[in-house]
């Protein structure tokens, strides 16, 4: 049981107090709650895969986003995970495809672009008619050298390359942003213009 607690109390916002209290709720009612999680999660493992082409998951590959028709493929929403991913499905704003990079670079954290999902953004762009590219990253030092870096990547192209607007804490990622939040940064987004040689002067 004391291997249980401690792989519980690893999972995200859960400390060993709440991983006790789980596990006390799972094997005091086994037949209704742990075996059927024992079950769901063993599926799980089995069928959920990694989209080869967003980095989503889901139990079929590509991806039900990347398979849908309806969805605009020239508007590329770039995200740091697959939670951030989720959190934009849920408002049910964006209509385009996602990319998600698996980061952020990080001089400190040791992240390279080679580190991250950066490659299979760009081939995407340059095997597809890419319009814009939303930049959906944290508001962080991280976030902030990531966008640079792939703007600095499309700058040459007619690429549309937007940022999240207002609504977005500094320090604060998409994940814990409401619906209501994440909506009007999504509709307010701006665009990232080039610096010329006499604004860098």
């Amino acid at each position: 049981m004391r291997e249980l607690q401690f792989r519980l109390a690893k999972l995200p916002s859960l400390g060993p107090r709440s991983a006790r209290r789980i596990l006390l709720s799972l094997l005091e009612n086994p037949e209704a709650k742990l075996w059927p999680l024992i079950h769901a999660l063993q599926d799980a493992a089995e069928k959920i895969k990694t989209c080869a082409s967003c980095g989503n998951l889901d139990t079929q590959d590509p991806c039900y986003i990347c398979q849908n028709p309806k969805r605009d493929s020239s508007i590329i929403c770039v995200v740091e995970s697959v939670g951030d991913l989720w959190t934009f499905e849920r408002t049910g704003l964006h209509k385009g495809l996602y990319q998600v990079i698996g980061g952020c670079l990080s001089a400190l954290g040791g992240r390279r672009p080679q580190d991250l999902n950066l490659k299979g953004l760009l081939d995407r762009i340059a095997r597809h008619e890419v319009k814009e590219i939303i930049l959906a990253l944290p508001a962080t030092l991280e976030g902030g050298n990531t966008v640079h870096w792939l703007h600095h990547q499309v700058k040459d192209t007619d690429i549309r390359v937007t940022r999240l607007g207002q609504g977005v804490p500094a320090g604060g990622s998409v994940e814990i942003l409401d619906d209501g939040t994440l909506a009007s940064a999504l509709l307010s987004r701006c665009q990232i213009e080039n610096r010329s040689r006499n604004d860098k002067e």
